[in-house]
């Protein structure tokens, strides 16, 4: 995997069937490799994740959303931090916005009314909390790159066991149709 430190690395695996039938191997795979515990899926996402036991503070997970293109399908990965890291992270970017919003305000009052514009100096401050908080993600990436190596692993095999499945004379094909969801 490539080690270059960017906000939430993404990449792209082509499939070569339709993205429902991707989908639904896909989490055959996870089953038949035992990763039931490490993935979960809703619609055409699956989400790969750390061990409860093994997640640190800034462990990653991996989200896959697959989607039709006119070859077949392509799954899209995104490393990102955990929803709730990101969401804390969110928050902070939130708060830090909202006040320099405020801050600026403020200080064009002031200055507007002859004042010193004391609170223009709250700028700087928000922007070296973003930059702080950029840093802690990219620090964070750095140190959890051993379980994002695991988690494309993961994904990688999972696209293997999925590709070597012979499909059931239930489904559909490539250039099938079918007419009606199955009774299950």
């Amino acid at each position: 995997m490539k080690k270059s430190l960017k906000m939430q690395p993404t990449f792209i695996v082509e499939l070569p069937w339709d993205a429902r039938e991707a989908v639904s191997r896909i989490r055959r795979a996870i089953l038949h490799a035992g990763f039931q515990d490490h993935a979960v899926s809703a619609g055409s996402c699956i989400d790969f994740r750390i061990d409860r036991q093994d997640q640190r503070f800034w462990s990653p997970h991996l989200s896959v959303q697959v989607s039709d293109v006119e070859t077949g399908s392509q799954a899209l990965g995104r490393f990102s931090p955990r929803p709730e890291i990101w969401t804390m992270f969110m928050a902070i970017y939130a708060v830090v916005a909202t006040v320099g919003f405020g801050a600026a305000i403020l200080g064009y009052v002031q200055w507007f009314l002859g004042s010193t514009p004391w609170a223009i100096a709250l700028l700087p401050l928000g922007f070296i909390v973003i930059a702080a908080l950029h840093m802690a993600s990219l620090i964070g990436q750095s140190l959890s790159s051993d379980q994002m190596d695991l988690l494309r692993g993961r994904l990688d095999e999972t696209i293997l066991i999925a590709k070597a499945e012979t499909p059931r004379p239930d489904e559909s094909q490539p250039g099938q149709t079918m007419d009606a969801e199955p009774v299950l």
